[in-house]
């Protein structure tokens, strides 16, 4: 069976004023038909941008 999402290598950074701040480096997820997955981790490290770059908002 093939994974219904698969993402390899990932790499995503926002511009600031000092420069690049990257959220994303070298992402890599693979996800089931069925299958349940949560996305966790401090303010700032990239989950929203995660799943707006799945929903092709990014």
């Amino acid at each position: 069976m093939y994974p219904m999402i698969k993402i390899e290598g990932v790499r995503h950074a926002y511009k600031t004023a000092t420069g690049p701040l990257p959220v994303l480096d070298g992402l890599e997820l693979e996800l089931d038909e069925g299958g349940f997955v949560a996305v966790v981790g401090p303010s700032g490290c990239g989950k929203a941008t995660l799943l707006r770059m799945i929903a092709g908002l990014e």
